[in-house]
């Protein structure tokens, strides 16, 4: 379906403006960048145990804003969340750096509308299977499909968010919350350190880098938990789990499961299969900030297991 059909129901809903555009480059250029320059780096001098600390800690919070705030909870529905929670879980996912909320919800939810055929945004299938297209394949899924400049319509995939003025007001904002996401570590490390150069290597580290390791780290559910991994659930397309992306992911490469049953709250569904992203749902519910969570029963499982 193409641009031209009706508003809501059309694909695609425009293209991103050349500057939008050109920050997308330079927001996936420059943290790489970041990481390269990291290896000699971290191996003669420039990092500290302060710069470990804000690096892990802002990690672990930016990506569970993406994991329980973007993807979990306001593109899957898998709990309610009092209103605090809901602008905190969508601030948490913009400093992320993975694009605005109304974009990366629109994103996913057309993925799954389409996962792995015509119209999925980012398939590692959409080539063919030989050698050279799934390596084609690979490259559009964890990066390609980010540097198109045609957005999903979100009057079709988001209406339920557009329909939110605090969600669209916290869209708007995502330079400022980019800012923050970056100035807001370097700040905290000079501070502790009292110097200037505490500040630039808590930039470098626990800001650029950090960053582009969540990117990678999120791009690699996109690509490689759909070409390789275990499948034990029936699912409509080839997602699949992969054990060594899972604390990375905050349990988000517990794939296949997700895929087999998009709206449920905990990914890890068996012995051993650590999920991060679920235990904090958890706490949630128990402080009375989330309810209705969708938690998997031996019923919801037996459905779609293929043992």
């Amino acid at each position: 379906m193409t641009t031209t059909s009706a508003p809501h129901t059309a694909l695609l809903g425009g293209r991103r403006p050349l500057a939008a555009q050109i920050g997308v480059y330079g927001f996936v250029v420059v943290p790489f960048l970041a990481l390269v320059v990291a290896v000699p780096l971290a191996w003669g001098w420039g990092l500290s145990c302060v710069d470990v600390g804000l690096a892990v800690g802002w990690y672990t919070v930016t990506c569970l804003g993406a994991t329980v705030g973007f993807h979990r909870y306001f593109t899957h529905g898998s709990f309610k969340a009092r209103r605090g929670l809901r602008i905190g879980l969508a601030i948490a996912g913009s400093l992320a750096v993975q694009g605005p909320i109304l974009h990366w919800v629109a994103d996913h939810r057309r993925h799954h509308a389409f996962s792995d055929k015509e119209g999925d945004p980012h398939s590692p299938w959409l080539f063919g299977t030989s050698p050279g297209a799934i390596a084609r394949g690979f490259w559009h899924a964890h990066l390609g499909w980010i540097l198109d400049r045609d957005l999903t319509n979100q009057h079709r995939f988001a209406p339920d968010l557009l329909a939110d003025p605090a969600i669209r007001r916290v869209h708007r904002q995502f330079g400022l919350w980019t800012l923050v996401t970056l100035v807001a570590p370097a700040a905290t490390g000079g501070l502790i350190t009292w110097s200037w150069w505490g500040a630039v290597t808590a930039l470098f580290w626990a800001g650029l880098v950090r960053v582009t390791l969540l990117h990678h780290v999120t791009w690699s559910v996109n690509s490689v938990c759909h070409l390789v991994g275990e499948r034990p659930f029936a699912a409509r397309d080839r997602s699949a789990n992969v054990w060594a992306l899972a604390l990375l992911s905050m349990g988000e490469s517990w794939h296949n499961l997700h895929h087999a049953d998009p709206t449920c709250a905990r990914h890890g569904v068996r012995p051993g299969q650590v999920d991060v992203s679920a235990r904090l749902i958890w706490i949630f519910e128990k402080l009375g900030w989330a309810y209705d969570v969708r938690w998997p029963t031996a019923e919801r499982l037996s459905r779609i297991s293929h043992a």
